[in-house]
């Protein structure tokens, strides 16, 4: 027996907010910051309209993050560079959620600068 049954997506810009907004958790509790939008998108990439879009750019963004922030240690040792390097990704990873969340609401697609693309 057919199923004539379409899935259709929703549009929840409210969750596409909050999923840029859960980044932030990694100023309050240390992590979560890439383990919590991970799971939102995991769950509604097919349920809600953008959320596949939305999804990528933050994972790619918080790995790309995550990945400048290790390459920052070492260049500690060189004249401090690595210090002033962490005090710009930290600035940027904080703000860059919030201007996104904004852009989320106005559905807008999101930007991340400097995002290595690892989700494609």
């Amino acid at each position: 027996m057919e199923s004539n049954y379409h899935t259709f997506k929703r549009t929840d810009n409210q969750l596409l907010v909050i999923t840029h907004l859960t980044q932030l958790l990694t100023y309050i509790t240390g992590f979560g910051g890439l383990i919590v939008p991970l799971i939102i998108w995991a769950t509604q990439k097919d349920r809600v309209e953008g959320m596949d879009a939305h999804g990528k750019a933050i994972l790619n963004f918080q790995l790309s993050i995550i990945i400048y922030c290790i390459l920052s240690i070492p260049l500690i040792l060189v004249l401090g560079l690595g210090i002033i390097t962490l005090i710009i990704l930290g600035i940027v990873a904080f703000v860059m959620p919030i201007v996104n969340a904004i852009k989320a609401s106005n559905g807008e697609l999101p930007s991340y600068p400097l995002s290595l693309n690892f989700v494609s």
